[in-house]
């Protein structure tokens, strides 16, 4: 996922980038403010999921970590997980992965860059790693 996303990044933008790989999911929190209290503008983690419950509970407490960091540092951390039952197949599901990355890597330029694009996307139905599902109201 760390190579779609610095090859997104890649052919979007010019903006410098710093990789910083964790041994788990719920190692991603501490990572994030490492990173933004470094003087990084934005964060995308990225995460692989698993089917139980446990990976359940294990996911939530980092998204809560994560939503903390940003609180506690006013900076954005894109969150872009996959979860293994997402999909019925495994080339499906890496299909996800692949464009759920390739979409919130261009959330996170936007965020920086070009906020006006993300005001006129809003309430268009954009799904991250799935096709769009259109407006809410025609």
């Amino acid at each position: 996922m760390g190579k779609i996303a610095i090859d997104e990044l890649r052919n979007i933008s010019s903006l410098r980038y710093e990789r910083y790989t964790v041994p788990g999911i719920k190692d991603l929190p501490i990572a994030a403010k490492k990173l933004l209290d470094s003087g990084c503008d934005i964060v995308i983690t990225l995460g692989w999921v698993g089917k139980t419950q446990k990976d359940l509970v294990s996911y939530l407490a980092m998204s809560v970590g994560l939503i903390t960091v940003q609180i506690l540092t006013g900076k954005h951390i894109i969150d872009v997980t996959i979860h293994e039952d997402e999909a019925e197949s495994e080339r499906d599901l890496l299909i996800v992965a692949e464009n759920r990355v390739r979409e919130h890597v261009r959330n996170a330029v936007d965020l920086l860059l070009n906020p006006k694009r993300l005001q006129r996307l809003a309430g268009t139905g954009q799904r991250q790693g799935y096709p769009d599902v259109g407006p809410i109201l025609k």
